[in-house]
């Protein structure tokens, strides 16, 4: 039976004890409060104006609605959540290693996501965050966003995937 379907019979576990599973609602966990983060910083426009990066957000996605931000913002928190567990979902196996990959994991998508992705998808060039001098803050930000979302996602991921057991209990899992 498909992990989603086992989800939705009722077997509530079956979705936090897989690595990606654990990945997702370690994601939302982490995109919540990186959102609020996110809805509590402005960014200057064009224009000479500040806006909620949240509405940053929601512009890649053709919007000016906060809610819209939101949405795609906890989405790609999912998935992202998702990818952590499916490759890092052995190597994360306690707290200092949750934390530790967590963090990496981060800042490597504060360099894919915030660096690049994002102003591209907004019609500016890669890296221009912290090249435009009015923009650097915002960027600083952005890392410590990231670097939170990224330790949140690994704490969660190693709670909600090796709940009860010992650290020691949890041996690496060896790749045949």
């Amino acid at each position: 039976m498909q992990p989603l379907a086992r989800w939705l019979k009722g077997e509530r576990d079956y979705m936090t004890q897989s690595k990606v599973g654990a990945g997702i609602v370690g994601g939302l966990a982490a995109g919540i409060v990186f959102g609020i983060m996110m809805q509590m910083m402005t960014a200057p426009t064009p224009e000479g104006m500040r806006v909620p990066m949240m509405a940053m957000v929601a512009k890649i996605v053709g919007s000016t609605s906060v809610f819209v931000g939101w949405l795609y913002h906890l989405f790609n928190s999912a998935v992202i959540g998702g990818i952590f567990g499916w490759l890092f979902g052995n190597q994360a196996r306690n707290t200092k290693s949750g934390l530790g990959w967590g963090a990496l994991y981060g800042s490597a998508w504060w360099i894919l996501g915030g660096l690049i992705l994002m102003p591209v998808f907004l019609g500016m060039p890669a890296f221009a965050p912290l090249a435009m001098e009015p923009m650097r803050p915002v960027a600083m930000g952005s890392l410590v966003g990231h670097l939170i979302y990224g330790m949140i996602l690994g704490r969660t991921f190693v709670k909600l995937r090796y709940r009860g057991q010992r650290v020691e209990e949890v041996a690496p899992r060896r790749v045949a």
